[in-house]
């Protein structure tokens, strides 16, 4: 028997998951939750062998969310289950150790079959969501930025002139823009507006 946990915001999500997993007789949904530390707090009596992840949810950003569950509960298997397969969200959550990810309005049996792939050992990335990650794996990886990188994109950030952030943080002119220069390379950015755009889908920020 898979001993399953849901974690979604949304009741009747939660609900309609009960429902449409209730026929599998070796899947056993041993709670609902809608956050992932009230997971926590009930994973020592639920012992979930997988766990369903919705991805957007208050408090814990998704990614953020997948690491608390892998460091508190590191013999459970995450799956996200989530409305959205863009880019960011994906590599993110498979960077953070969730072993499957999966959309909202897939068929029952897809989710059965993600949850028992998972719990086996293996993964489940349904082929969409399988091109979209190999494709970003497939990118030229960028160099990390620096903190006095991240520092410097900050203050871009809010909208300060070269002079205003060089007077923030207490460097030149000259440094301030070689930091920018530097951040738009390492971003594929154009131009300072680009460098923010990507730097907040990547939470840089």
């Amino acid at each position: 028997m898979i001993r399953v946990a849901l974690v979604d915001d949304h009741p009747i999500v939660r609900e309609g998951l009960v429902s449409a997993l209730g026929g599998d007789t070796d899947l056993q949904i041993v709670g609902s939750v809608g956050s992932a530390g009230e997971l926590i707090k009930s994973a020592q009596s639920w012992r979930p062998d997988v766990v369903l992840l919705d991805f957007e949810m208050p408090g814990l950003s998704g990614v953020d969310a997948v690491r608390e569950l892998a460091r508190a509960l590191p013999a459970t298997r995450v799956i996200v289950f989530t409305a959205f397969g863009d880019e960011d969200r994906i590599v993110g959550a498979v960077r953070a150790g969730a072993r499957g990810y999966i959309l909202k309005g897939a068929p029952a049996a897809d989710v059965a079959k993600a949850i028992r792939d998972v719990h086996a050992g293996g993964s489940y990335l349904p082929p969409p969501i399988a091109a979209v990650l190999a494709a970003q794996m497939r990118q030229p990886a960028r160099p990390a930025l620096s903190e006095r990188e991240r520092e410097v994109l900050r203050c871009v950030s809010d909208g300060l002139s070269n002079k205003q952030i060089a007077r923030r943080l207490g460097i030149t002119e000259r440094t301030v823009k070689f930091h920018v220069n530097s951040i738009m390379t390492k971003l594929g950015a154009e131009n300072r507006a680009q460098a923010v755009a990507l730097a907040a889908r990547r939470r840089l920020l």
